[in-house]
């Protein structure tokens, strides 16, 4: 599984790179796209980046001019960052092209294998998930 995902991932960050943005920036923008404005933190424990990583992430984006980030009233510390009309039209051609490349890449791979290699690989990562926190059923 990890020599596949090496591979994966080595194809999807060449696929990024041609596009010129980088996996950590796809993965917090088109989270972003699809879940809407986010706390900082939110978007880190949802694209598996430490503080710093994000901080210094979403940093670059705010000064290409793809991302905002506002205050929160009710708390100073919380941060929301949201897509700026820039970054909305770069991320929503950006993952159209990402899906086409994804479609390449599993050309070979029936409708059916990519339905039972989805289940599997969720199931198998919530159970390292579970694993991973202590949970039990993990």
């Amino acid at each position: 599984m990890m020599k596949a995902h090496r591979s994966i991932q080595a194809y999807v960050e060449s696929t990024f790179a041609s596009m010129g943005i980088g996996l950590s920036d796809f993965a917090i923008l088109e989270v972003l796209l699809h879940k809407g404005p986010m706390s900082m933190s939110a978007i880190g424990s949802t694209v598996m980046l430490a503080n710093p990583s994000m901080t210094a992430a979403v940093a670059r984006l705010e000064r290409q001019g793809l991302v905002d980030r506002t205050g929160c009233d009710s708390d100073r510390r919380v941060r929301t960052v949201r897509l700026s009309r820039e970054g909305k039209r770069l991320i929503q051609r950006l993952f159209a092209q990402h899906e086409r490349d994804l479609e390449v890449l599993m050309g070979d791979v029936s409708p059916a294998e990519r339905a039972a290699a989805r289940t599997v690989v969720k199931r198998v990562g919530l159970a390292a998930k579970a694993k991973t926190r202590g949970e039990p059923g993990g």
